[in-house]
């Protein structure tokens, strides 16, 4: 169901744009656009004949009001976290930080939009249909672990990979603290990302390189350095007893 897809479009882009660098890198994100809406199309239908039921409400995509609440929470932690790393990391020398240049409007609203939907796409796909599929087979305790396994797995064996799992794992916390919804998830991911674009396309900081880049970040990336790992750490510790509270409390009623 795929390949054919991708074959198309890789070829109809080839045609009017040639074969180079950025037709490539177009036909992908075609490719990944013309994918989640069949995933989409696939959730409707895997919810109407095999489980009967609405899917996307069982996913957590319910109770707008306090959805949006949770989503708003979600955004400000995971961007005042990053901010906060960075802020401690000048605090102690180790960046500088730069004044915003003309674009930097301009960049921010592009990062928050791309953050939003990256956060929505990746949300609804590991913490909704994939958890919820381990659910149905297995304890609470082993779709944790899986399914943050495969989503850090998902996005490459990196230096970040270890930071990935924990981020994978506090998305969980976070939907279990929230009782199934997932607005927090969404809004935590994309408080990452957006940060993450802030400083690395916006050019908010220079590393003064007065310790090893696996403290601060391998290639930049904050979530690849010692910095990143505590921080999620942190952030983890304070998700699951939240989520752990929730679930006693719902136990007892």
């Amino acid at each position: 169901m795929w390949l054919p897809l991708k074959i198309s479009i890789e070829w109809a882009v080839s045609v009017f744009y040639g074969v180079n660098d950025a037709a490539q890198n177009l036909a992908s994100i075609l490719t990944l656009i013309v994918l989640y809406i069949e995933f989409l199309i696939l959730v409707r239908i895997w919810g109407r004949f095999v489980y009967r039921e609405p899917l996307f409400k069982v996913y957590g995509l319910r109770q707008p009001r306090l959805s949006s609440r949770n989503f708003l929470q979600g955004l400000a932690i995971g961007l005042g976290s990053l901010m906060l790393m960075f802020a401690l990391q000048g605090v102690l020398g180790w960046v500088q930080w730069q004044i915003p240049g003309s674009t930097f409007p301009r960049i921010a609203l592009e990062g928050g939009v791309m953050a939003i939907a990256i956060g929505f796409a990746e949300e609804l796909l590991f913490r909704g249909w994939l958890l919820n599929e381990l659910d149905r087979d297995y304890s609470p305790q082993i779709s944790l672990v899986v399914s943050s396994l495969i989503y850090a797995a998902l996005h490459g064996i990196r230096p970040q990979f270890f930071a990935l799992v924990i981020l994978g794992l506090i998305l969980v916390w976070a939907k279990r603290a929230t009782r199934g919804r997932l607005g927090l998830s969404i809004g935590f991911h994309a408080g990452v990302v957006w940060g993450y674009y802030l400083v690395n396309v916006g050019q908010l900081v220079t590393f003064t390189n007065r310790v090893p880049s696996w403290v601060t970040g391998i290639d930049r990336n904050p979530l690849a350095g010692i910095m990143g790992i505590l921080a999620l750490s942190t952030i983890a510790f304070f998700m699951r007893s939240t989520a752990l509270q929730n679930r006693s409390t719902e136990l007892r009623h």
